[in-house]
């Protein structure tokens, strides 16, 4: 009772405990045993072909086993674009999006040349785009169908700030199908366009979809042991941000036949990839879960008739790179939601923004950090302050206790009530520190959510061995002095009375230190400072309290 501290360390072991769960039961799932070698393009998506709209019958809905596509996997061609942000690979096969490399983000700092593989058509590490035309009454190009390519690399040149990819497709009916890919300088948004003709002489009606196919595995190069949500994510104008968790992909339907605008994406720690639908336009959603470890997110526009003769362009988006909330906003304003900093968003967003304009400034993520631990604790401080001064009371009273503790030390009964006269006497309430810590907990847990999901911190370079705040300190030195500072704090804290309980206490710096070892340096570097300047707070105000002030 009159260790107050106990409540936020407890609260904080909690939360800890409740993050280790989670990191359990990710990490504790057996793997699948699929025994693939590189997906063929015409193989990588057997049943995930959307059904057709409602407007269109489901006649056409392709199979992975019909001899045409055997047929077609082996004509299918590779071609690689190069830009200044991406390196990725299409199959000629749908002009499937098959590989894709960050080039920015390499995997660790000590290798810069191996960067991220955010994509990949081999299972189990299977993330692919894929996109396509359906229609009731001819068969249209989908992610199946074989395009003309006219090369089979295109690199993005200096002084150029756009690079387009066409791939084409025509049949002996009159149907001719350009499907355009637009690459931009410095952007992760790829803009995907189908030029159709319709010269059949007859009205053709058709859909567009996009999806992606994602395997359950987990993500290369980052901290094992945080756990951030890896799955499917569905935004529009009935839901703004849903999450779906891949065993439930397959029961997932959407509440209404159609709904504008939003996008679809497979999510994984600090990197995404999405389709987006245009503003206003009506699609529908669908998720599935094949049987062999696969998962399929995806949308599909409503049925549109194109008259005889006449030309449409279907344009639609397509984003792959890091969370990068400026990035993805400039693309569309929701897809910054896939940053997710769960129930605590309302405090956590306004933090990221405070610490991105302290970075604005300083050009240092760590000395970023240090100042905004600063401004919160200033902001705390009167709650604070009447935090430490009840514990300096409290420790003023420590020989008087003490004494106490000794009359009726075997008689809890007698003891309490001693103890509750002592503080009626003396006016002291030991409880008056722990509305300001409640307080405070749901902002450092936010502030946590912000420091772990923030693609900007990622290998961010701080002073001297700290050279990448996203991954934990490899000499141990932060976890070590934080365990240290919180073992000062305890020294400044009035002794529990209760002997069990002062050696629980006494422990928890090193469970702690220990615990902390394994986060991400940027997380331990708030928690040091935090506690120096709570240190300093304290002593300061336990001077003064004995001092009589």
């Amino acid at each position: 009772m009159e260790t107050q501290r106990l409540i936020l360390l407890v609260a904080l072991m909690i939360t800890s405990l409740l993050l280790w769960q989670s990191w359990e039961l990710r990490h504790t799932q057996p793997a699948q045993e699929v025994g693939y070698e590189r997906v063929q393009p015409q193989q990588s998506a057997d049943g995930s072909v959307p059904e057709m709209p409602p407007e269109i019958s489901a006649t056409q809905e392709l199979s992975l086993e019909t001899q045409q596509q055997l047929t077609t996997s082996a004509q299918a061609q590779t071609i690689r674009i190069v830009t200044d942000v991406l390196d990725i690979e299409l199959s000629s096969a749908g002009g499937d999006v098959r590989k894709a490399h960050l080039l920015k983000y390499p995997i660790e700092l000590k290798e810069p040349e191996k960067v991220i593989e955010l994509m990949n058509d081999t299972m189990p590490r299977l993330f692919v785009g894929q996109s396509g035309l359906i229609s009731r009454s001819i068969k249209l190009p989908d992610h199946h169908t074989v395009y003309h390519v006219e090369q089979n690399e295109y690199r993005l040149a200096d002084g150029e700030n756009e690079l387009k990819v066409k791939l084409s497709w025509q049949d002996e009916s009159g149907i001719k199908v350009i499907k355009q890919l637009t690459f931009k300088r410095d952007s992760y948004a790829i803009d995907v366009d189908y030029l159709i003709e319709n010269r059949t002489g007859e009205p053709l009606s058709l859909a567009m979809y996009r999806q992606m196919q994602r395997g359950d595995y987990t993500v290369q190069g980052e901290n094992s042991f945080i756990y951030t949500f890896t799955g499917a994510v569905v935004s529009n104008s009935i839901n703004k941000y849903e999450k779906i968790q891949f065993d439930d992909m397959d029961d997932w339907q959407q509440e209404q036949d159609y709904a504008q605008g939003g996008y679809v994406a497979m999510l994984q720690h600090y990197f995404t990839s999405a389709w987006l639908a245009n503003e206003g336009e009506d699609n529908r959603f669908y998720s599935k879960a094949l049987s062999d470890g696969r998962y399929v997110i995806g949308i599909s526009t409503a049925e549109k008739v194109l008259p005889a003769g006449e030309s449409e362009t279907l344009h639609t988006r397509m984003f792959i790179g890091p969370k990068d909330q400026e990035r993805m906003e400039l693309v569309s304003p929701d897809l910054r939601l896939t940053v997710d900093y769960g129930i605590l968003s309302v405090l956590a967003e306004p933090l990221f923004w405070l610490l991105r304009w302290i970075h604005d400034i300083l050009g240092n993520w760590g000395w970023s950090i240090i100042v905004l631990t600063i401004l919160i604790k200033l902001c705390f401080y009167p709650l604070t302050d009447k935090q430490y001064r009840s514990m300096a009371n409290l420790r003023k009273l420590q020989p008087q206790m003490e004494a106490i503790k000794e009359r009726h030390g075997d008689d809890r009964q007698k003891m309490g009530q001693a103890m509750m006269a002592l503080y009626k006497k003396e006016k002291v309430n030991p409880l008056a520190g722990c509305l300001p810590i409640l307080v405070q907990i749901p902002v450092f847990i936010a502030l946590y959510w912000v420091l772990v999901e923030s693609v900007e911190i990622r290998q961010a370079d701080f002073m001297w061995w700290l050279n990448d705040l996203s991954s934990a300190d490899p000499y141990y030195i932060l976890p070590f002095l934080m365990a240290v500072s919180m073992f000062i704090m305890q020294k400044l804290s009035p002794k529990p009375s209760d002997p069990i309980q002062e050696k629980v206490m006494m422990s928890l710096p090193i469970v702690f230190g220990i615990f902390f070892a394994f986060f991400p340096a940027g997380l331990v570097l708030y928690w040091f400072f935090n506690n120096l300047l709570s240190i300093l707070q304290q002593w300061y105000i336990t001077k003064k309290v004995e001092a009589g002030g």
